[in-house]
């Protein structure tokens, strides 16, 4: 029980902080949902930065494992959201956004775990 109120409790942070990016960054202006781009990477970076530490030199316990990996990135982090942007971009027509959007999304955060991990060690 423990560990499922740790995820809860990440995971409602990190929400918070993503909606809070999203709100500013996520503008109609732009037409390209920057918002949800800047918490996939950085979740990604700190995804790669927190599970390297931890594998790297036990840094962090279990339970702080559970809390900041799983649950604030968890929660931080969004792929529905990615992925109904991305529904709106094809029901638009929009397939140059759709193709950098998706593109530059999944290179970028997986770069990014990568440079996290390589960060740490």
């Amino acid at each position: 029980m423990k560990h499922i109120l740790l995820v809860f409790i990440g995971g409602g942070f990190g929400s918070v902080a993503r909606y809070i990016i999203g709100k500013y960054f996520n503008t109609l202006e732009s037409g390209i949902p920057y918002g949800t781009f800047i918490s996939n990477v950085l979740g990604s970076l700190l995804i790669g930065i927190i599970l390297g530490l931890a594998v790297k030199n036990n840094s962090f316990s279990e339970n702080q494992t559970l809390l900041l990996a799983t649950g604030f990135c968890g929660g931080f982090t969004t792929f529905s959201t990615f992925a109904y942007e991305n529904h709106l971009f094809l029901k638009t027509g929009d397939f140059t956004s759709f193709a950098i959007y998706t593109i530059a999304s999944f290179v970028i955060s997986f770069l990014m775990v990568f440079l996290g991990v390589f960060l740490v060690k």
